[in-house]
């Protein structure tokens, strides 16, 4: 996957990663031509590692079906111009304005998944859970007052957001954490903020162990939150202003 150094909003600057350490890739014969510019990142760990929080078959069917499909269809639509495929995801979504007319929604919606998804997997992990360390522990505790506060609010975010979406910590353009959500598969970042970390409250992320219970689904999912990459995400952004 091609990835440009961009400025984002005159105070970020991403990129995005596609490595992890100790992948586990299965779907290898799904890979898409070398001529497309977004692929799919390696799941960082086998199906089951993060159960009982997450099962497998729920794993299998997010990441082997519904990102599969959002990466294909974004391929699709960005082949269409070949000026926007040396462009980084992060930056075609915060600047849809410029995506020609008769993609602007394909990338919206399915580019949206393909960063959403992409961010999902590293921000879990079977090592995870627990309180955050480091410097986001100390802006979360700036910011909200303690840890139990902003772990208070963002399930409540969760639980609130009406229909598919998602609920997000994110930096706002000057460098504060805020919780926001989003519908359907919109990113934070065409909104101007750039997300730390997120939760998938789409059905298809946790009905098939949690049925409807969307809260119990937000509740145990901090179990598998990966503070080191939610971490790194926020150094990454603080230390290029």
């Amino acid at each position: 996957m091609s990835v440009t150094r961009r400025h984002f909003l005159q105070f970020l600057s991403v990129t995005t990663s596609a490595t992890a350490m100790g992948v586990f890739s299965p779907l290898n014969s799904l890979a898409f031509a070398e001529e497309t510019p977004f692929t799919m990142i390696p799941l960082p760990y086998n199906y089951k590692a993060l159960e009982p929080y997450i099962d497998g078959e729920t794993m299998q069917f997010h990441y082997g079906k519904h990102y599969a499909s959002y990466t294909k269809n974004l391929n699709t639509a960005i082949n269409q111009y070949p000026q926007l495929k040396s462009q980084s995801i992060d930056n075609l979504l915060a600047n849809l304005k410029q995506i020609p007319s008769d993609i602007k929604m394909t990338v919206r919606n399915n580019g949206g998944g393909y960063a959403n998804h992409t961010l999902f997997w590293q921000i879990m992990s079977p090592d995870g859970g627990g309180e955050p360390k480091g410097e986001i522990a100390s802006a979360i505790q700036k910011t909200f007052g303690s840890f139990e506060a902003f772990q208070d609010q963002f399930t409540q975010a969760g639980s609130s957001r009406f229909g598919s979406g998602w609920v997000w910590l994110v930096l706002n353009k000057k460098g504060q954490l805020e919780i926001m959500t989003t519908q359907n598969q919109d990113s934070p970042l065409s909104k101007g903020f750039y997300p730390l970390m997120g939760n998938d409250v789409w059905e298809h992320a946790y009905y098939l162990k949690y049925r409807n219970n969307r809260g119990e689904y937000l509740k145990q999912w901090w179990n598998v939150v990966n503070w080191d990459e939610v971490n790194r995400r926020y150094l990454t952004v603080i230390n290029k202003k």
